[in-house]
This record gives C-alpha cells, sequence and structure tokens, in this order.
C-alpha cells in the first residue's frame, strides 16, 4: 500500500475482522471475493470515524487511493472506496469519469456497478450533461454488460429530468440481450421512470418486444398502485 490513508483503511478494517460472516459473505457473493466479514451498517460507522479523525483524502490523493482500494482483495476496500466517492460527487471534475469507468469494469458485480451507476454516474452526467451521450452511447454499444447495464441505469434518480428518448433507446439496443443483469436492468429503470411518468413507461411496454422478466420488473409499481 502506497498511500498512508489507504493502510489507515487497512488497519481499521483488520481490527474488526469477523471470520465467520466473512465466509457468509463470500458465499452470498457467489464466493468472488473474499471479506473481512464487516456488515454495511458498521461499515459505514467506520467510515465515519475515519473521516472524523483524519479527514478525507486530500484532492491531489484522491483518486490514487480509490485505485488503490480497487486493487486489494477484500470487498469492503471497494465499498468504503464507493464511500469515499459519494463524498466528492459535488466535486466532480469532467475527468473523473475515467475513474469511475475504471470501477465499473474492473472488479465488476452489481454491489458495486449499481451503486456506481444510480449515485456517482448519474450524479456526473448532471453537471456534465455535455459529456451524456457521447460517453453512454459508447458504453451501450460495448460488448462489456456492466458498461451496458450502466448507461441504462444512470438516470434512475432523475425522475422528471430524465431523458426518456435516451433511455428508451438504449433500452431498444439491447432488446436482444440473454444477458439476466441487462434483462433486470431494463425493467428496474423502467419501473423507476414510471413513478414520474406512468402513461409514457405503459405505452413504451405496450410496443415494445420485452423479455418476460423485463416485463414483470417494469410494472410492478404498477401492480402495486392496482
Amino acid at each position: 500500500m502506497n498511500n498512508e490513508y489507504t493502510q489507515l483503511i487497512h488497519e481499521l478494517l483488520n481490527k474488526y475482522r469477523n471470520n465467520n460472516e466473512a465466509l457468509k459473505m463470500k458465499r452470498y457473493m457467489r464466493d468472488q471475493y473474499d471479506f473481512f466479514g464487516i456488515r454495511a451498517p458498521q461499515r459505514k460507522e467506520l467510515v465515519k470515524s475515519l473521516i472524523k479523525k483524519h479527514g478525507l483524502p486530500s484532492e491531489e490523493s484522491f483518486n490514487n487511493i480509490i485505485y488503490e482500494l480497487w486493487k486489494l482483495p477484500e470487498r469492503e476496500y471497494q465499498s468504503i472506496g464507493l464511500e469515499l466517492l459519494d463524498r466528492k460527487i459535488k466535486r466532480f471534475q469532467a475527468e473523473d469519469i475515467e475513474l469511475l469507468e475504471y470501477l465499473i469494469i474492473n472488479k465488476s458485480w452489481w454491489d458495486t456497478v449499481d451503486w456506481i451507476a444510480s449515485k456517482h454516474t448519474g450524479y456526473y452526467f448532471q453537471q456534465y450533461p455535455e459529456n451524456k451521450k457521447v460517453i453512454t452511447s459508447k458504453w451501450i454499444g460495448s460488448k462489456n454488460i456492466w458498461l451496458q447495464r450502466t448507461a441504462i441505469l444512470f438516470q434512475l434518480k432523475h425522475k422528471t429530468l430524465t431523458d426518456e428518448e435516451l433511455l428508451y433507446d438504449y433500452i431498444n439496443q439491447c432488446l436482444d440481450s440473454e444477458e439476466f443483469f441487462i434483462k433486470k436492468a431494463i425493467g428496474w429503470a423502467l419501473r423507476e421512470y414510471s413513478k414520474t411518468n406512468l402513461q409514457s413507461v405503459l405505452d413504451f411496454v405496450e410496443r415494445t418486444s420485452l423479455s418476460k422478466l423485463s416485463k414483470k420488473e417494469a410494472l410492478k409499481a404498477v401492480k402495486k398502485k392496482g
């Protein structure tokens, strides 16, 4: 570990290691990652105590620390990296999209990608709308399912600011995908948007050949109302 701040995180996590919980968490994540065994509520409190005592990383070292955390084996390192990023979203620079893309395509799984998609990239493209289409169109056209999922999900919290045309276009481009995570993302994005523009989503679902999974997910909020 090259950075002192990363070392502080390591010492904090190691102090609260729970091997029994670590095994459960590893099984839940299909044995893809190792864990310290620290659940989210406790991890969040540890991050708060870390920041209270040591502050946030400096602007100069911030991104390097995130990259460093991403290369470490236990999954809590990546989760803490994203919690630190939560506290930077109002200070994103235009070039920070390179960091976000790196995080999406490395150590990819739903737990990190959905966090980055709905929060970090969502906020980034509101800050830099001129970058939105050029970057997300590249993502949706890629063969990387996590970049595609992010392109579909980044507007989850945009509500009335949702670029409806872009959302529907990206969904249409992925209709032939057999990937579970793409089908699920399509349904999730439509379900969230239905809370803002129900009729538009109903019309889109009616005219579009969605998979059964996507359609079921898309109409969950509608059925709940009914």
